[in-house]
């Protein structure tokens, strides 16, 4: 009869301090439980993810559901992150996809999908098409071409940094589009593409004061930062 009663005197409480409570679960797995014990409980899941800033999915085992559900639910984040971080994680471009359709979007400043192996141009141009308050973007470790740095190049005109750690398959053309069309972009990551030497000097000729990562790569430049601005 006690834990009868105390059911009863957990379902009195309002749903804004059900909430409230609610945001200090961490664990994605947890959150999903609770969402499940009632109509109530699982409004008020919605409710606290909602009031987050930021959502990183990164240590967790998501999938395409898991992730565009509590994406969903998060409309007033600025951060998200959906980096690859434990096996069995599995997103793909079906997943950004329905990411892409959320209202956070278009208010996102930094987006992180480092490592994510599944995803292709198509998933990520459908994603930062609708992306246009990016100021930081961490696309490492996949297998983008130039096709994804184009869409970022019409689709993000705030943005400040961005990681193409190990993008193999992105060329001169695709980053020297990329830093004619965002003029603010101050640093960016190309530790372990393929492109030559050359290509930096016609960067930092685009744009002086480019941070270009690592600064190993830059040895051979010479005094490219003095060039004149094409």
């Amino acid at each position: 009869m006690q834990e009868m009663g105390q059911e009863v005197e957990i379902d009195r409480l309002p749903m804004d301090l059900l909430a409230y409570i609610f945001v200090f679960i961490t664990s994605f797995t947890d959150l999903a439980q609770v969402s499940s014990v009632c109509k109530k409980w699982k409004q008020a899941v919605k409710q606290s993810i909602g009031r987050r800033e930021n959502l990183s999915f990164a240590g967790w085992k998501m999938d395409d559901d898991s992730t565009a559900r509590f994406v969903g639910y998060a409309y007033s984040i600025k951060e998200l992150d959906i980096s690859r971080s434990r096996w069995g994680c599995k997103i793909t471009d079906n997943g950004l996809y329905r990411v892409s359709l959320a209202k956070c979007v278009s208010s996102l400043t930094s987006i992180s999908l480092w490592g994510i192996a599944e995803i292709t141009d198509k998933g990520v141009v459908q994603l930062i098409s609708r992306a246009n308050s990016l100021q930081h973007l961490n696309i490492g470790g996949t297998f983008i071409t130039d096709e994804s740095l184009f869409a970022i190049a019409d689709s993000c005109p705030h943005l400040k940094s961005i990681v193409l750690w190990s993008c193999r398959h992105v060329t001169e053309t695709g980053l020297l589009v990329l830093v004619h069309k965002c003029r603010k972009l101050e640093s960016i990551n190309v530790w372990g593409t393929r492109v030559p030497v050359d290509c930096f000097i016609g960067l930092l000729a685009v744009s002086p004061a480019l941070q270009i990562k690592p600064k190993g790569l830059l040895l051979n430049v010479g005094s490219a930062s003095m060039w004149p601005v094409a």
